[in-house]
């Protein structure tokens, strides 16, 4: 690998010593293109202002109009922006997951590689970490990441005083945390926001976490040769993890409704002082400071509670999302240097800074963030004592299996399935080819 970068660098030189014709930086501006893009900064994300506001820029300093197809994050999202790949309605500009859930439009070779541009525009993406890029199957690097993520617990800091407990600390342990849900539910609060209709996906994550070890949580389950899954403690910790939260929902700690509620249903519980605890991520930072700054002082960022081996102050996290640039519009000149200047735009240090509060960056020279309200600090606080952090093991399935496996949660929380079962039919969909 290391060699047939050497080559591409010695390549790329004897081209500019022989005075070949470059674009040695952002295209062009004013080329009065119309330029499709979606993301995932829909309407209820955090971020959603900071987005408009680049966007905004890009067109004013290019002369380019962004047809912005944004929507929320969801598993019916990733589908869409799937489909669109196979029925040739894709945009120019796709800002999305950078795991396996990205191999089938690369596979098909619907997106180019930062390989590819930098033949043309050799600074594309020089201001990142190389080695924080990610990595496709075929060994090249397709998406220019933005800000990282990091997943953690966020506390209603009121419900606790009412309830008579402290803040959690960076020693919060499971058995501390289900003792706190006694308490808060008595006193006629809900202990743990979360939908398990809509989004299960943090707190499966975190629970997984707790069952096994930092170190082996990105293994994914197996099956044997009759197609059985494996017994071993990469399977056990899956299983165990839905036993978790099939107890937390019979002890009546997550939301009555949360078989049926959407997550903004969810998470407005916890805004509005009427559930104590939501696991989320750092975008959930942006929502509330924009949708109830009122109540900002209200909100903690704190540890999701340790069990087993894993210290509390072990946390999810990385840069699982970039900029992904696909071929129709590479294959149209004009559309191609829209495109290559409104990835240099969005993934600059002046405009990341923007979305990045405590996030993490793979910007070399890294983002200034100004201006921490109360809640972005105490998540900087928190963030300060993180002794580890790993990415989402979810991530590392096909989007078959993990819509299979968070339906199923479902099931077996009310008993009818298994946790096995589901951990089983989730792996036999991600053993298809």
């Amino acid at each position: 690998m290391r060699r047939g970068i050497l080559a591409l660098l010695c390549i790329l030189l004897l081209f500019s010593l022989a005075g070949c014709s470059r674009k040695e930086a952002a295209p062009p501006a004013e080329s009065g293109v119309e330029l499709s893009v979606v993301t995932s900064y829909g309407r209820d994300d955090g971020n959603r202002k900071s987005f408009e506001a680049a966007v905004a820029s890009y067109e004013a300093k290019t002369g380019n109009r962004v047809n912005d197809g944004s929507s929320t994050s969801n598993e019916e999202w990733k589908n869409k922006v799937l489909t669109d790949f196979m029925t040739g309605s894709e945009p120019d500009v796709l800002f999305y997951f950078t795991n396996v859930d990205a191999e089938p439009f690369i596979n098909a070779g619907r997106v180019v590689s930062i390989e590819e541009i930098r033949e043309e525009y050799p600074d594309y993406a020089t201001n990142m970490k190389e080695a924080m890029m990610a990595v496709a199957a075929d060994g090249r690097h397709y998406a220019v990441p933005s800000s990282g993520y990091w997943e953690n617990l966020f506390v209603n800091r009121r419900v606790l005083e009412a309830c008579g407990l402290p803040l959690p600390g960076p020693d919060y342990r499971w058995e501390e945390f289900l003792s706190d849900c006694e308490r808060i539910r008595e006193a006629g609060y809900t202990p743990l926001a979360c939908s398990l209709f809509e989004i299960p996906h943090y707190l499966f994550e975190f629970t997984v976490l707790n069952n096994g070890t930092l170190a082996e949580h990105l293994k994914v389950p197996h099956l044997d040769a009759q197609g059985r899954l494996v017994r071993d403690a990469c399977a056990e910790s899956w299983i165990a993890a839905i036993e978790d939260i099939r107890a937390l929902y019979e002890a009546h700690y997550l939301p009555e409704n949360t078989l049926t509620a959407t997550d903004a249903e969810t998470v407005a519980l916890f805004a509005e002082g009427k559930a104590a605890f939501l696991i989320d991520g750092s975008w959930k930072v942006g929502y509330l400071s924009e949708y109830y700054a009122e109540h900002l002082d209200d909100y903690v960022v704190s540890y999701v509670p340790g069990k087993g081996e894993r210290k509390a102050t072990e946390a999810i996290g990385g840069i699982s999302m970039g900029y992904f640039i696909t071929r129709k519009a590479w294959e149209d000149p004009l559309r191609r240097e829209a495109a290559v200047a409104f990835v240099f735009h969005m993934t600059s240090e002046e405009v990341l800074s923007s979305f990045v509060t405590t996030e993490v960056t793979a910007l070399i020279d890294g983002a200034s963030p100004v201006g921490l309200n109360a809640i972005q600090q105490t998540a900087a606080e928190t963030n300060a004592n993180i002794t580890g952090i790993v990415e989402s093991v979810q991530d590392a399935i096909s989007g078959e299996a993990k819509s299979e496996l968070f339906a199923d949660i479902q099931k077996c929380v009310t008993g009818q399935m298994s946790a096995e079962e589901a951990v089983e039919a989730a792996i036999r969909l991600n053993a298809e080819p």
